[in-house]
């Protein structure tokens, strides 16, 4: 993955399961993936063997994964958020102990954690605070067909997005495509298979926020 790196223990040595998702801005935010994997595979009750068997990996792999004994690729980070129920930025999002008292953050343009896949380019936002009921991100769309994807995404929970610039089609599950431009917005359920594809002739950027089940 070209915006993310492992990190290095004292000896130079990388630590596999810490990931660093690289901000625009230059600087980085670590993301220790074993953790995180592990937080999500326990809030579902799942033991390893199901949640290998969900993710479509072995379950020696998903050990090394949850142990920080190796970093996995690209495709394997696909299938773990895909088995999770979730999106690969919410996979990368971390979870932590409730923060007392009332909470806020700002994240200037540009400075969003950011994450590249094939179809989209997504700046993930307010992304150093934990616990959020909603992954609010900035998404650039590079997909101009549905062939560019691998099926469906799905996740848990409702999505909203919002065309800042270009135009888009919204293509589900269950409804007719749906063209739309700056201005406008869609509220659905992730849960049915959805993607969006730029239709102008730059890549569209839209608002993209999830909500955190």
């Amino acid at each position: 993955m070209s915006d993310v790196s492992p990190d290095l223990g004292p000896k130079g040595a990388p630590e596999p399961s810490l990931i660093r998702l690289a901000r625009a801005s230059g600087s980085e935010v670590p993301v220790d993936l074993a953790v995180r994997v592990r937080e999500l595979r326990k809030a579902r009750n799942w033991t390893l063997e199901q949640a290998a068997q969900e993710a479509g990996l072995a379950r020696s792999t998903l050990s090394k994964i949850e142990n920080g004994q190796m970093s996995p690729t690209y495709a394997a980070v696909k299938k773990l958020a895909t088995g999770l129920g979730i999106s690969v930025p919410q996979l990368f999002t971390p979870k932590a102990s409730p923060e007392g008292g009332g909470r806020l953050v700002s994240t200037k343009r540009g400075e969003g954690a950011a994450h590249a896949t094939t179809t989209y380019e997504h700046e993930l936002l307010a992304d150093q605070l934990t616990q959020k009921s909603m992954l609010p991100y900035r998404a650039r769309i590079r997909a101009r067909s549905f062939d560019e994807f691998d099926g469906w995404v799905r996740h848990e929970g409702e999505e909203f997005l919002y065309v800042l610039t270009g135009a888009i089609r919204l293509l589900t599950e269950f409804y007719q495509p749906i063209d739309m431009v700056r201005g406008d917005s869609a509220y659905y359920d992730a849960a049915m298979g959805h993607n969006v594809i730029s239709i102008s002739d730059d890549d569209a950027t839209i608002l993209w926020v999830t909500s955190i089940g």
